[in-house]
């Protein structure tokens, strides 16, 4: 067994979508400051951060995708979207600010050893991560699902997928068909992945528990793929 970690790191200027709240992160306190609270030499330190609950790789809630107020947030949701069998498929020949269409995707599983089946996660590698992590195009050059990509996912029965971009859409899309199937469908999905280079057109088991934050309209997440040799 494998463990592959699936997570983009969280640090103080890293790139979250635009008009989330920036992470930051401090020193809180000292081993200097505590040690002086206590006898016998010890001490401890911590760190404090202020996170966007879609700032870092994540999950959304069903909340955040809609407006309704019975809509599930984060706490809510049932562990069981967070955890299963999974597939990674490879879109990263997708040019920058075009659609990912059913046909794309239909080709991409096709060429691939893996299949999608019912009731999967499915993860899809556009590169974004690897090509610009750190750098201002992560968040523009990067394709995204247009509508029949969209509707591919809901037509195989997909469970729950993501992506190593900010987001599934089209960055340069006004209507965000991905995140409306979504809100449609009750699908949920993964943004800010990282490593999907790793288990592309590969069997494995994902793991993705977001943070248990009451009422939140999304899941920071320390996502694992659980590779069998």
């Amino acid at each position: 067994m494998r463990l592959i970690d699936l997570s983009q790191d969280i640090y103080q200027g890293m790139k979250v979508y635009p008009g989330h709240l920036k992470t930051v992160v401090f020193e809180h306190a000292t081993h200097e400051e505590t040690s002086q609270r206590f006898e016998g030499g010890f001490s401890f330190q911590t760190t404090g951060f202020l996170l966007n609950d879609n700032g870092p790789t994540h999950v959304d809630s069903f909340s955040h995708l809609d407006p309704d107020p019975t809509a599930q947030t984060i706490d809510q949701m049932s562990l069981d979207l967070f955890y299963g069998d999974a597939v990674c498929l490879d879109v990263s020949d997708v040019p920058a600010h075009t659609d990912i269409t059913a046909e794309h995707l239909d080709e991409v599983e096709k060429a691939s050893p893996v299949d999608v089946r019912p009731g999967d996660i499915v993860l899809f590698h556009t590169a974004t991560w690897n090509r610009y992590v750190g750098r201002r195009e992560y968040l523009t050059d990067f394709a995204g699902f247009g509508e029949s990509g969209s509707e591919w996912i809901r037509d195989r029965g997909i469970k729950t997928f993501g992506v190593d971009s900010p987001t599934p859409d089209n960055p340069i899309s006004r209507t965000y068909p991905c995140h409306m199937m979504c809100r449609r469908e009750h699908i949920t999905h993964y943004e800010n992945l990282a490593n999907l280079d790793q288990v592309v057109d590969t069997r494995f088991t994902f793991v993705g528990f977001p943070l248990k934050l009451q009422g939140s309209h999304g899941g920071p997440t320390r996502a694992v793929a659980v590779v069998e040799h």
